[in-house]
């Protein structure tokens, strides 16, 4: 039961509570490049996922078993970004071969997931903060999960201001970074779920 009861406070915690975009300000520069079509936020949500997910899987055991034994921790953060690199040139591949849409519709946000930083956040807090492989994974994947559902929810939030009258000194990033700051704040209520 301890385990279950685990999961669970890993799953919520990292889809909601701590979400890294929208209560940790981590990954913004996708959130508001990628969110202005949904389609495309379904993509970089998958994609971004996958990669945070395997990061996590890879990354751990190279910390506990190799780098950490050996009094190498302090390359942990370039041997991370490393591997960040090379799962997104695998998940780049395959969606060029397989989905060539989705990855023309991505453009360059695609490479720049190597480079976002709720990625690299993602691995380190695992190496800091959890001792047991599934917890490290699992973590992964609920960021991943929660990366989703803010980019999902803000794309959603971003078609329907597309057809509203805004004014016109508030049209575009403005209005994008109005609507990003109410959905943050919206999260922010989550917090009460741990009593923190």
């Amino acid at each position: 039961m301890d385990v279950f009861k685990n999961i669970c406070i890993i799953l919520v915690s990292a889809i909601l509570v701590d979400n890294y975009v929208l209560a940790q300000f981590l990954g913004i520069c996708p959130f508001l490049g990628v969110s202005k079509k949904t389609s495309s936020a379904l993509g970089m949500s998958g994609a971004v996922t996958v990669v945070m997910t395997l990061a996590g899987a890879v990354t751990w055991p190279i910390f506990k078993y190799l780098l950490e034994p050996n009094d190498l921790g302090y390359l942990a953060t370039m041997a991370f970004i490393l591997i960040i690199a090379m799962l997104v040139q695998i998940v780049e591949i395959l969606l060029k071969r397989f989905i060539p849409s989705l990855y023309n519709s991505l453009g360059v946000y695609l490479p720049l997931i190597t480079t976002n930083c709720a990625v690299l956040g993602v691995t380190l807090l695992n190496i800091e903060e959890f001792g047991k492989f599934y917890e490290a994974v699992l973590n992964s994947f609920a960021a991943g999960v929660g990366f989703a559902l803010a980019l999902i929810l803000f794309s959603g939030i971003r078609e329907k201001l597309e057809s509203c009258d805004i004014p016109k000194c508030f049209r575009g990033m403005p209005i994008a970074l109005i609507a990003a700051s109410i959905t943050a704040l919206s999260f922010a209520g989550f917090a009460g779920l741990f009593g923190i």
